[in-house]
């Protein structure tokens, strides 16, 4: 699912205007429309006093569409112009007087705090005060109104964005934000609701199609995709009846310590488990019992040194190697790993202290192969490209550090987000129960098992989140997240590839020709 800027919204609703020959007007009409829609087809006439809280913008306009259907349709509505200053949109004017036509009680203006009605937590809050054309402060008595709202406890529906959210730079104070229970985006989600700063002001979303120029809408280019079943799924690459193990790829998982060598296990477990034909671990002498016990499934190299490597030298040729988780820092280490790198030159997802190293090292990222996967938690981010001051921020950043070392680079959260050539790939699958030890292990190994079997970097980076976070979500349904293990995510992922064909999807994905969709570049 594509997620629109403020300017391409502006944009699609300029030219479905033009396109389909009506006003703005009529535009604002059928958005307030659907929003009616949808509250009139859950609350079905119930008699819930609803307290509608408009703007003098466009997104005010909204309300009033709003407010004019539901009394229309016999709800008790209280309306209510948030009069924040003395200029409003000829949209807004408009459908003011449309609403005007239908009720003899007319909106209530607000002016400043003394005007706050009271409202019941029993009652219902719809925000159409600001959209997301909002670009400057928000003055003190609207804060107070918003303010006002969480107070009452009432539960609170935000138009297309929570007012006082801005689409494109951080929020000062979260008071100066509207704490929306459910929010109705129009055309498409908005960027915000999937970044750790701003994610709270929306418990809930949905899309509301308002009918925008469906040109538009498949052509324009986005700078950021909600990645879901739809997206993934015509990546799947299909086995065929006769295929052999050779023909799903050659894995290296290299990583381990003494002490740490779970860590290599559960990736060389998650690479087997995500489809690899053949996987080896390159360990410490240490683990050779252990994983050869743990694992019987994978084959294993040992370094000449009893608890750490110190020399990464084989003689297997596989198609891609994952390298760093439970490896350690020691400088014997570092210095294997640099002497790794610099002759390299086969794909690679780079995890754990693989991440930490070149941290440290910074001048190591010029011989990464091109497209390298980088997976860091929030601390290796930060080692990697500097501190922070806001999500905005950290994405400049990293978008900024893909394109110079032309790597893929995931940063790992509640919606793990995918960068890769200046775009963002936003995923929707997983759940706290990931909070847990080796999980990023786990996620390391899923992403190379998906390369070794011939996934473009971009696409074995997406579908990896994505299948990790769906097997996460299934296990998390019969162990809860508190007790959710990372076995556990190993464990479901068969589950999680079924979980693929569910839906009807797969019928559209069956006409494609084999060959654009198996090796399909996102």
């Amino acid at each position: 699912m594509k997620i629109f800027s403020k300017d391409q919204i502006y944009l699609g609703d300029k030219l479905t205007s033009g396109r389909q020959k009506i006003s703005s007007v009529e535009l604002m009409e059928r958005a307030g429309l659907q929003i009616f829609n949808w509250m009139h087809m859950r609350m079905q006439g119930a008699p819930v006093p609803i307290h509608i809280f408009c703007g003098i913008g466009n997104n005010g306009g909204d309300g009033l569409v709003l407010a004019r259907h539901l009394i229309l349709h016999g709800y008790h509505v209280k309306t209510y112009i948030v009069d924040y200053n003395n200029k409003r949109s000829g949209d807004f004017l408009a459908h003011y007087e449309r609403l005007k036509g239908v009720t003899k009680e007319w909106p209530e203006p607000i002016h400043d705090a003394e005007d706050f009605p009271e409202i019941d937590a029993k009652d219902i809050i719809v925000d159409a005060i600001f959209g997301i054309g909002l670009n400057r402060p928000v003055t003190q008595w609207v804060k107070a109104l918003f303010m006002h709202f969480r107070k009452s406890q009432a539960f609170t529906l935000s138009i297309d964005v929570p007012s006082g959210l801005f689409t494109d730079k951080p929020v000062e104070n979260e008071n100066d934000v509207v704490w929306a229970g459910f929010t109705l985006s129009f055309a498409s989600p908005k960027l915000v609701f999937f970044l750790p700063d701003t994610a709270k002001f929306t418990e809930q979303w949905e899309v509301l199609d308002i009918g925008l120029d469906q040109e538009f809408l498949q052509t324009t280019e986005t700078g950021a995709e909600l990645i879901t079943k739809v997206e993934v799924l015509p990546n799947f690459i299909p086995r065929e009846k006769f295929a052999h193990k050779g023909d799903f790829g050659y894995a290296l998982i290299i990583g381990g310590s003494y002490g740490k060598i779970g860590a290599v296990t559960l990736a060389a477990r998650a690479a087997l488990g995500s489809g690899a034909g053949l996987v080896t671990a390159y360990i410490p002498k240490c683990g050779y019992t252990v994983l050869q016990t743990a694992f019987p499934e994978a084959m294993v190299i040992t370094d000449s040194h009893e608890e750490k490597i110190t020399d990464i030298n084989f003689d297997i040729k596989p198609n891609v190697i994952g390298v760093g988780v439970g490896l350690g820092t020691d400088e014997a280490t570092i210095a294997a790993f640099e002497t790794f790198l610099k002759t390299n030159k086969t794909p690679l997802v780079i995890d754990a202290d693989g991440l930490n190293i070149l941290s440290k090292k910074k001048n190591l990222l010029k011989y990464l192969p091109e497209n390298s996967i980088l997976t860091p938690h929030p601390k290796e981010l930060e080692r990697l490209i500097g501190t922070w001051e806001n999500d905005f921020e950290k994405l400049d950043k990293v978008k900024a550090f893909t394109k110079k070392h032309q790597v893929i680079l995931i940063i790992k959260g509640a919606y793990s987000v995918t960068v890769f050539n200046d775009k963002l790939y936003i995923n929707t699958t997983g759940n706290p129960g990931l909070a847990t030890a080796g999980s990023g292990d786990v996620l390391t190994g899923v992403i190379t098992g998906l390369l070794a079997q011939g996934y473009h970097p971009s696409v074995a980076a997406i579908f990896g989140v994505y299948l990790h976070g769906t097997s996460a979500d299934i296990a998390a349904n019969q162990f809860g997240f508190q007790s959710l293990r990372a076995s556990h995510v190993i464990e479901f992922l068969g589950d999680a590839f079924l979980d693929l064909f569910k839906e009807p999807e797969l019928a559209v994905v069956e006409k494609k020709p084999e060959n654009e969709v198996n090796k399909k570049e996102v």
